[in-house]
């Protein structure tokens, strides 16, 4: 049974810092590229960043570029995402996702977390 459970969510305010964490098991986790989406209230769910399963390479959304850092363990099979200099606009839920996918990080993936809140206040 594949499981991403997302942990790190909270309220800070805008300037602030959050680290998310992404525990994954059932899968073989280097295999997949993991990713970050977050849903904001009456918005679509948007991609935020992604780590191809290499590790060594990555991609942002513009709107956090230079303020999200996404890194991957692989001996403890976890993905995190450090967000910095945090924006009200931020606030959302944020998913963990992973797709048996080598270069392609937008678009569908194959399995999703059950999300973690991130508010952020002016």
């Amino acid at each position: 049974q594949v499981r991403l459970v997302e942990s790190g969510g909270g309220l800070v305010q805008a300037g602030g810092s959050l680290r998310l964490s992404c525990a994954a098991s059932g899968i073989t986790f280097r295999s997949y590229t993991m990713g970050w989406f977050r849903q904001a209230p009456g918005k679509e769910r948007e991609f935020v960043v992604a780590i191809r399963r290499s590790g060594g390479s990555t991609d942002y959304a513009d709107s956090v570029k230079g303020r999200f850092t996404i890194s991957r363990d692989y001996a403890k099979n976890t993905m995190s995402l450090q967000m910095n200099s945090l924006k009200p606009e931020d606030t959302a839920v944020y998913y963990c996702a992973a797709r048996d996918s080598g270069w392609a990080t937008r678009g569908s993936y194959d399995y999703w977390g059950q999300g973690t809140q991130v508010t952020v206040s002016s």
